[in-house]
């Protein structure tokens, strides 16, 4: 069974380490958000996908979409399955998103978590796809979840953003190299949280 938070829940950890993440609060407002959190949900081709853990194939507890250019399809974690082509609401989020990340992403991952058995696992994106030094851009509608970040060799060294509606959050630097993230389950009733990641595959 996987972990359950340990990361207090009232707040952000301090002293988060600004060369690994950049956190926007309220990047889109929270109507805004809403109404295209509902569109995204009800037009997105959602699969549940299975994935090898510790020699054992598991269905992921969350529902995920892939979105972009013809060209992104390597990308071994999906299976190399191709994208499809994206919709004018994640080429509208896209443009924006760019605008302060300052890069173009040909591709973005949606993970839709229905409730708070739906999570994902300590892991890094690491895929030789994605370069040494990724620059991920994620965007949150929904409910209010805790992503963990923890060092790989110093377990002790972690730390924690609630990631709310309407934020971007900009994954950077060596996160991907020495830092293992996740989204845990909770045993707090939760509500529906999609979850937007814009990265550029090689």
């Amino acid at each position: 069974m996987e972990q359950l938070s340990f990361f207090k829940e009232e707040g952000q950890t301090p002293g988060l380490p600004v060369s690994l993440l950049d956190y926007r609060a309220e990047f889109f407002e929270a109507g805004e958000g809403k109404a295209l959190m509902e569109r995204l949900i009800k037009d997105s081709l959602w699969k549940q996908r299975v994935v090898k853990m510790y020699d054992k194939e598991v269905v992921t507890p969350r529902l995920t979409a892939w979105y972009g250019d013809p060209e992104a399809y390597n990308y071994t974690v999906l299976g190399k399955s191709a994208p499809l082509p994206r919709t004018a609401d994640l080429l509208m989020i896209r443009k924006k998103v760019e605008l302060i990340a300052g890069i173009s992403f040909n591709s973005v991952l949606l993970n839709y978590y229905r409730d708070g058995n739906d999570s994902v696992a300590w892991h890094s994106d690491n895929e030789k796809a994605l370069g040494t030094h990724p620059v991920i851009a994620s965007v949150t509608f929904g409910q209010v979840r805790s992503f963990d970040i923890r060092n790989k060799a110093d377990h002790s060294l972690k730390y924690s953003i609630r990631l709310e509606h309407g934020s971007l959050m900009i994954m950077k630097g060596d996160l991907q190299v020495n830092w293992n993230h996740r989204i845990a389950k909770s045993t707090k009733p939760m509500t529906e949280r999609l979850n937007l990641t814009f990265r550029v595959v090689i």
